[in-house]
């Protein structure tokens, strides 16, 4: 199991930037893959973006060009993963989660294969 805590989310302007954290501890050498979640109200659990333990990206479609995945990979396991958020709209306006898997990304953009998940952090545009 690996334990994961969101950071960085607020309100902000459109056109405006955001960089949220995750920060990864536990079981991480197995949990291999870490992704980024978001779901607004009334509307189904959207995929954002992803990232491999190779530090491969994939990105959703439509938020290329404005998302950007990456990670840390800290000493003894606790790992940072971050999303960095330009040109927002309202319509990026959700709570954004953090999720982990083991097995790799393979699933993805599939949400129901991601074990872990952080309690969330809002953003408001």
């Amino acid at each position: 199991h690996v334990q994961l805590v969101e950071s960085g989310g607020g309100s902000v302007q459109a056109g405006g930037s955001l960089r949220l954290s995750c920060a990864a501890s536990g079981n991480t050498g197995s949990y291999n893959c870490m992704g980024w979640y978001r779901q607004a109200p009334g509307k189904e659990r959207e995929a954002v973006a992803t990232i491999s333990s190779e530090g491969v990206p994939s990105v959703a479609e439509s938020l290329k060009g404005r998302f950007t995945i990456s990670k840390d990979n800290g000493v003894n396991g606790n790992n940072i993963l971050y999303l960095q958020m330009d040109n927002l709209s309202p319509e990026d306006t959700a709570m954004y989660y953090c999720a982990a898997r083991p097995g790799g990304c393979a699933s993805w953009p599939d949400w129901s294969w991601y074990t872990s998940w952080g309690r969330g952090t809002q953003v408001t545009v």
